[in-house]
């Protein structure tokens, strides 16, 4: 990397911690590191780092309250969370807090490394700076992570703006679940990654941008093939 990439580790196993120093220095990251929610929280918030991994459990405030904090801040800041391979429940609570990522422990470092790699290339570099009208009630703003529905503002994190970015170029079509993992999340297409998280993050956007969730008129569940996202240009 040409110029360093800035990754926070927020972790209280002190081998673990030590661990992810060591491989991201290696890659060519600057690091920093604390072992204390709280103080990670801090630190997140008064550093610039292009990524934080954070884990659930840490002494005196937990992954789940430091990523929520985090979110009240900035909608932007690319958040990985480490969790219990077996806690299902962690990885929900996760993403609906707007992290971008999970990673299950025992994980592979080379697959941590190319998840934090890909997280940093999906920065929105198409249609930045211009507004896209999905539907007459529904515009979107990528560069400001942010839209309107029938007159009220919507915000939307990192991954939610890639996720509706794609299913527009998509141009009406419907995108399996698994493209999306390989596309937008940036998992091998052999990867046996659990489809549930693309099915969270698209319960998530309903909310947001559905004036009826039960009756969904812009993103669409096609059975057997995935989503499709209903737009004025695919009507």
């Amino acid at each position: 990397m040409s110029d360093k990439a800035s990754v926070l580790v927020i972790e209280d196993e002190l081998a673990i911690l030590q661990g992810l120093v060591d491989l991201f220095v290696f890659h060519g990251y600057k690091v920093d590191s604390c072992m204390d929610g709280a103080q990670g929280l801090e630190r997140a918030l008064a550093g610039n780092y292009d990524c934080i991994l954070l884990d659930v459990m840490l002494p005196s405030l937990d992954g789940f309250s430091v990523c929520n904090e985090l979110r009240k801040h900035s909608r932007e800041q690319p958040i990985i969370m480490l969790t219990a391979k077996s806690s299902e429940q962690d990885i929900i609570n996760g993403l609906s807090l707007g992290a971008d990522d999970y990673i299950a422990k025992p994980f592979s470092v080379r697959e941590l490394v190319l998840r934090v790699e890909c997280i940093l290339r999906r920065t929105l570099k198409k249609d930045l700076d211009e507004e896209l009208d999905i539907s007459p009630l529904l515009k979107l703003k990528p560069k400001t992570l942010s839209g309107c529905l029938e007159g009220k503002n919507i915000s939307f994190t990192r991954r939610e703006m890639a996720i509706l970015l794609y299913l527009k170029e998509a141009c009406g079509q419907a995108v399996s679940r698994s493209t999306l993992l390989s596309e937008v999340w940036g998992y091998k297409k052999s990867a046996d990654i659990d489809t549930r998280t693309v099915d969270i993050h698209m319960a998530k956007l309903r909310r947001k941008i559905e004036p009826d969730c039960k009756q969904p008129i812009h993103i669409i569940t096609v059975r057997g093939e995935g989503y499709r996202l209903c737009s004025k240009e695919s009507n």
